[in-house]
């Protein structure tokens, strides 16, 4: 994962599959394709969803930002995740 400040984009790996982040996203853009599995908007942790992709928790996906290295829980609605998402989102959008 890397973060690069001049383009406004952050990348990772979650759950096995490259993400981009770009200035611009929305927070449930955001939101979106981090917890990329869950789109569907059913299950829960350790569920699958109408995709068929189950949660593996067996190694910790992180986003790399400017401030350092955040976890990504399994679930996007918990407290953790929400505080991730305002995190990337003022990353990427500063003049907001």
């Amino acid at each position: 994962m890397a973060t690069d400040a001049n383009s406004a984009r952050i990348t990772g790996k979650v759950q096995g599959r490259d993400i981009t982040l770009e200035g611009g996203l929305s927070k449930d853009e955001i939101r979106s394709r981090v917890w990329w599995w869950r789109t569907s908007g059913s299950g829960t942790a350790g569920q699958r969803d109408d995709h068929g992709h189950e949660y593996d928790d067996s190694q910790a996906d992180v986003i790399a930002t400017l401030g350092g290295y955040y976890r990504v829980s399994g679930d996007p609605r918990t407290h953790e995740a929400e505080e991730l998402v305002e995190l990337v989102y003022a990353e990427l959008n500063p003049a907001d």
